[in-house]
């Protein structure tokens, strides 16, 4: 188990990124947690605030209770605030919050009236060990061909996904909120998470037909494991309809899905593709589970992603939550070759 305590290379990287993210001399910014967050992130970024001169507060919430069927370790957002009317208008009232809790903010349903109101971006600060997050560090540089990806998926109107082992699917990218980030932003509304550099869109209703075939060394992130076998799925509008495997991994997956008896948790959340030079596969295989969210995973350079669950632009609503990127995919916006067996091509390319 490593070590959690404040280390003068951690507090330089995180000064550094709120620097990035436009946090300087007199910006106002409330630094957001839950009593179940990591202590460690909370104080290095207190102390890098301290250290930049922002006008800080910091803002502590109760994890909230758990209710779901399950075991749950991943939700996809946050449900810290608890629709806390004080907590909301104090956050609409700063340029920056900068997100320490468990699941970050990014889907939470207080998110929108905040942003609505002008003024606040949001950077979460995923719940890894300080080490992942500093092996991580977003970077400038990282910021335009992450743009190039976000504006592709924009001007698409279909996404084709296909493997050597099975993988073929269609997504009707039209009217699909389409989005990423490097990990940093500097105007109102701007969503930033650390680790960064994910290209991805949300699809509407009816949008996503086919199958999918995960295999061995792709990842659960829920479970926070590699798969030791294939795991088949079939996308029928929008909805997996079916999910065939002989391993522990098919078990596993369908038994937990049957278990939240949600229809929603079985629907399409987002899809997208990794764009993070310093994002490595072989990084779970180094870390004890609760070192990591695995946020790192999900920007994996060249990987396939898609999430299973909320989607709050098709109506749908749940608990139930995957993440689950995949090697050796290739992926193509209206024809055009994006990322080919799982290597970013042409302006994507690192």
């Amino acid at each position: 188990m490593m070590q959690e305590r404040v280390e003068g290379k951690w507090l330089a990287a995180f000064r550094r990124v709120l620097a990035l993210n436009g946090i300087g001399k007199g910006t106002p910014i409330a630094i957001l947690h839950e009593t179940q967050s990591r202590p460690v992130l909370v104080h290095l970024c207190e102390l890098a605030a301290y250290e930049l001169g922002a006008e800080f507060c910091m803002i502590q919430m109760p994890t909230p209770p758990q209710t779901a069927p399950v075991p749950v370790k991943s939700t996809g957002t946050s449900w810290a605030i608890q629709g806390n009317r004080a907590v909301i208008e104090a956050l609409k009232l700063v340029d920056v919050i900068v997100d320490c809790t468990v699941e970050g903010l990014i889907h939470a349903p207080e998110w929108p009236e905040i942003e609505a109101a002008g003024r606040t971006r949001l950077l979460v600060i995923t719940n890894e060990h300080p080490e992942i997050l500093e092996r991580t560090e977003p970077k400038a540089e990282h910021g335009p061909k992450v743009q190039i990806g976000i504006q592709m998926l924009r001007e698409a109107s279909e996404m084709r996904v296909t493997s050597a082992i099975g993988t073929d699917l269609t997504v009707d990218l039209r009217g699909a909120p389409c989005g990423g980030t490097a990990g940093f932003g500097t105007t109102p509304g701007a969503v930033a998470h650390w680790p960064g550099g994910l290209c991805l869109a949300f699809p509407g209703k009816s949008a996503v037909n086919g199958r999918i075939v995960m295999g061995v060394g792709d990842m659960n992130l829920t479970f926070k494991t590699y798969l030791t076998s294939q795991i088949d799925f079939t996308v029928e509008d929008d909805f997996v309809t079916a999910i065939k495997g002989d391993g522990i991994d098919a078990l596993h997956f369908r038994e937990y899905m049957e278990a939240w008896d949600d229809r929603n948790a079985y629907g399409m959340s987002h899809v997208g593709w990794g764009m993070h030079p310093g994002a490595r596969w072989v990084s779970a295989a180094m870390y004890d589970k609760r070192d990591m969210q695995a946020v790192e995973f999900r920007a994996l350079a060249g990987s396939f992603l898609w999430s299973t669950g909320a989607n709050q632009y098709a109506g749908r609503y749940t608990l139930g939550h995957f993440d689950l990127p995949m090697r050796n995919c290739t992926i193509a916006l209206d024809g055009r070759v994006v990322v080919k067996d799982g290597v970013l091509q042409g302006e994507l390319s690192l």
